[in-house]
């Protein structure tokens, strides 16, 4: 699949990564306008592709009591207005079948979430949609074996699909990004780097996700040297408060900085 396959997305000739960016969880409105204006602002001064990144429900929690949305309908409707007011493609994963059809009448991408990359019947589901499908390679499998879920995609009869690492478990409690995986998932599709959620620390005794964010950009730019195709993060204006996530979240005060940075870098790799 090529950026073009995308509605909406703009900078496609700038040979930039493309991003996608947004808060873990759809929280209501405002706060998603919030988010997209400033990130937009920064990805047009950057040149860079943009797709604007969040969950309209959280179905993998860790307890009964954690944040799952604040409705299926209300969440995609805001994510559908996001997608009018800004002009920008959006994405947000499913997790039943059902959530398929559903979520394909708001959105331009659908993700399928790391737990769930080898249900069959989902991601046939998402391919049969025609929208373009964000493969996230499951923390327990090896970069080889995500060449099966794109040929999935490729059987249900669709190309749109690429593949996103966000670390593999290291122990029970933490997880690490092994970058020999990039060029071995590049094979098969565009690969992108999910920075944040390569830094959880999941299965904590309190039952609530950690995270390292003081090491988004030391990922970050070991995924721009090793020439993935684009990066997920999420960011949030008071990560402290997010309702999901928001150990491991980007303040939003320091993404103009991050993917200043992180442009230079993609330069200077080309320029060899």
């Amino acid at each position: 699949m090529t950026l073009q396959d995308i509605p909406k997305i703009k900078h496609t000739n700038s040979n930039n990564f493309f991003l996608l960016c947004g808060p873990c969880a759809i929280e209501g409105e405002d706060m998603a306008y919030r988010i997209a204006e400033k990130v937009v602002s920064i990805t047009n001064k950057l040149e860079i592709p943009y797709i604007f990144k969040g969950s309209f429900k959280k179905a993998n929690r860790s307890r009964i009591d954690s944040f799952t949305g604040i409705g299926d309908e209300k969440a995609l409707e805001i994510l559908a207005k996001v997608s009018e007011k800004f002009d920008i493609p959006t994405v947000t994963d499913i997790h039943e079948v059902s959530d398929a059809t559903k979520a394909a009448q708001y959105v331009d991408v659908l993700q399928i979430p790391a737990f769930l990359v080898r249900q069959t019947d989902l991601v046939v589901a998402a391919a049969k949609t025609g929208k373009v499908v964000n493969l996230k390679k499951g923390q327990f499998m090896s970069p080889e074996a995500m060449k099966h879920a794109v040929q999935k995609v490729k059987d249900a009869g669709s190309d749109k699909a690429w593949i996103t690492d966000r670390g593999t478990m290291f122990g029970y409690q933490d997880m690490i990004v092994d970058f020999r995986g990039i060029p071995t998932m590049r094979q098969y599709a565009p690969t992108v780097l999910d920075v944040t959620h390569s830094l959880q620390q999941p299965n904590q005794s309190a039952g609530v996700t950690g995270g390292r964010p003081d090491m988004i950009e030391t990922i970050a730019r070991a995924g721009i040297v090793n020439n993935v195709d684009g990066l997920f993060i999420e960011t949030h204006f008071d990560p402290a408060n997010a309702k999901s996530d928001g150990a491991n979240m980007l303040h939003l005060d320091n993404l103009e900085g991050l993917l200043t940075n992180l442009t230079a870098i993609r330069k200077l790799v080309q320029s060899f």
